[in-house]
Parts: C-alpha cells; sequence; structure tokens
C-alpha cells in the first residue's frame, strides 16, 4: 500500500503532559513516521507518514484524548510528501529550559480557558482593506484579495474553533458598499465565490457549518448558488457555524422583518415574534463585535441583535488581523463584566 502524508494542528490541552510522547510511542508501534513539535501559540504540529488507513487510527486515537490531554480542536490535511522520514521523532524548536517552561505557561492558559468566559457568537467587523492596499502604493482590490485569502481565512475559523466559540460572523459586504466602484464590487464577489470551494473542503473536515445572512436578490446569481449550495452540504454539521454577511445592513434588515410580518397580517408582534422575521432567528446574538482599522462604531451591523454585546476596537487593519489578534479580543471579552441591564 503505497504511503500517504498527513499534516495535523492538535488545540487544547497539549502542551506540559507528555503528549508528544504518546504520539511518538504510539506512531513509532504503528509503523509511522514522521515527526512531532508543540507550537508557540500552545498547539501541536504533526507531520505523519504511512498508510492510509493507519494514519485514519492515528487521527481517531488524536481524537480519543489520550493521556491527560483534552483536544478542543483537530486539523488536518493530506499532502504529497516533501521529504521521507525514516522514523517518527520529538522535534524541539528552543532550548529544553525554555522550551519547558514555554510548556508550562500554555499548560496554565488552557487550563485556565476552561473557567474563564468565552463568547458563543464572536462578529468581525473586517474593515481598511482599501487603507491597507493604498498605504502600500497597490490598487484597492488588493487589500481585499489579501484580508479574504482562504488562509487569512482558515486561521481566523481555526482559532475561533479552538477557543469554543460557536458562531463566526463575518461582514463581507454591506447594503452600503454598492456605491463602490464597479471593478471593486465584482472583485469582492469574485474572491468570495472562488474562497467557497475550499472553505467547503474545510467545513467538511472540521465540521464546519456555513450560513449566508443578507439579502439574495442583488447577489449575482452564480455567486448566490454557490452559497446555497455550501448551506446545503455543511447543514448537517454540529460545529461552529461561519456566519458570512453579503448584501446586509442593519436597518434593510429589520425593514425586511416589519414587511415580513405585515405581509403575514400581523399587526402587532412582541419581540420574540418579531426575531423570528429577522435573517438571524436561528443565531444566537452576538456576544463580542470587532471591528479592525481604528474605527469605533459598528455601523449599523445586527443593530437589534447587538443590544449587549461588547464592543472591541483595534488599530489593525483587517489585512493583518490575525488569529493571534483574535486570541487577544476573545481574552479581553473573557475579564469584562456582563451586567445586561443589572447593576
Amino acid at each position: 500500500m503505497k504511503n500517504k502524508e498527513l499534516e495535523v494542528e492538535v488545540s487544547g490541552r497539549v502542551q506540559g503532559i507528555g503528549f508528544r510522547q504518546l504520539v511518538r510511542r504510539w506512531a513509532s508501534r504503528e509503523g509511522i513516521t514522521g515527526f512531532v513539535t508543540n507550537r508557540d501559540d500552545g498547539r501541536v504540529y504533526i507531520l505523519a507518514q504511512g498508510p492510509e488507513n493507519k494514519l485514519q487510527q492515528f487521527l481517531k486515537w488524536i481524537s480519543t484524548h489520550p493521556g491527560f490531554s483534552k483536544i478542543q480542536s483537530l486539523h488536518y490535511t493530506w499532502r504529497a510528501s516533501l521529504t521521507v522520514y525514516g522514523s517518527f521523532s520529538i522535534t524541539h524548536t528552543d532550548s529544553f529550559l525554555k522550551e519547558q517552561m514555554r510548556n508550562f505557561i500554555n499548560l496554565g492558559k488552557s487550563l485556565l480557558k476552561k473557567s474563564s468566559t468565552v463568547p458563543g457568537h464572536v462578529v468581525i467587523i473586517p474593515d481598511g482593506n482599501r487603507r491597507w492596499a493604498k498605504k502600500r502604493g497597490l490598487a484597492s482590490e488588493m487589500g481585499h484579495y489579501k484580508a479574504g485569502s482562504i488562509t487569512n481565512i482558515k486561521s481566523l475559523i481555526r482559532e475561533a474553533d479552538a477557543l469554543g466559540v460557536k458562531y463566526l460572523s463575518v461582514w463581507g459586504f454591506s447594503t452600503e458598499n454598492w456605491k463602490r466602484a464597479s471593478h471593486e464590487v465584482r472583485a469582492i464577489f469574485d474572491l468570495v465565490g472562488e474562497a467557497l470551494v475550499p472553505l467547503i473542503e474545510e467545513s467538511q473536515k472540521n465540521n464546519m457549518r456555513f450560513r449566508h445572512v443578507g439579502r439574495s436578490d442583488r447577489l449575482p446569481k452564480k455567486l448566490l448558488q454557490a452559497l446555497q449550495d455550501a448551506e446545503e452540504k455543511t447543514k448537517n454539521n454540529t460545529g461552529i457555524m461561519l456566519v458570512l454577511c453579503l448584501d446586509y445592513g442593519g436597518r434593510d434588515e429589520i425593514l425586511h422583518a416589519l414587511n415580513q410580518a405585515l405581509r403575514s397580517g400581523k399587526k402587532q408582534v412582541s419581540e420574540t415574534e418579531f426575531r423570528n422575521y429577522l435573517y438571524t432567528s436561528d443565531i444566537p446574538d452576538p456576544d463580542l463585535i470587532i471591528r479592525t482599522s481604528g474605527e469605533q462604531r459598528i455601523s449599523g451591523f445586527m443593530p437589534f441583535q447587538a443590544a449587549y454585546a461588547e464592543l472591541y476596537f483595534t488599530e489593525k487593519y483587517f489585512p493583518e488581523f490575525g488569529a493571534a489578534d483574535l486570541c487577544k479580543a476573545v481574552d479581553e471579552f473573557g475579564r469584562r463584566q456582563r451586567r445586561f441591564g443589572g447593576s
């Protein structure tokens, strides 16, 4: 049987507890070659080579939380072998003392996360793409290409999933964005369409769900079909949900909900009934709204749903906003005290 290669990233309580030793022992016993190493951010990276059935068993074994580990997320990619390994080893990125100290710190962080408050629904308002491009002498659409690269989006989804976030909403195109130049609008839609294929592949591997929120009557037909296909193909998944807000505006959503209620014969609705007419009727209200680029407003994003959302503003343009920045925002959220109108 021809050998395959598997790249694995594991998040959770996986450092400072002998997890790498367990991985090496299991892999060596089963004839799998490659290496395992700790990441500075608390994750563990594994590169494994061997028969496909053995690698599948390897993934299944990791998901059982071996030893004292607690696996929060497991992401893997099949790829072509670049180097052939003769055995399975543990690699070190620093001196033994420094590595052990870092492992101890990461273990402490993973234990503390259990008692920290994690936002169930995180919203990102990705601002600053055009300013990022202009600062570098590039065309405005280049900022969108950098911000919307599948590598960047995947890293944010994976970090949110690892942190325990259940819903991640990204505002990709507002109802006001139609005022922009047609070539820029086209570039945004093309970018979204291109990203959907690898995102669906990601969802199938990692149990991610997908939702489009916003108007559907003005989007290009090809893009709309791709969005609907993504929803259909992931509807039975149970993991984190990526909510992509395209042609979305808060006022537009409220007017849409109001007109829907009137068309159904309603003359008066309660708050609970009104929620049922919103695009987000089956999605929890946002807990944390992050806006990049230094702008300190939410520009009408989910105004009805965001009444008690915590706001987090960062000076970074969205093309520069990465997994570490998301983690920092979630950590800040965990230190806040939410009263929901109480004393």
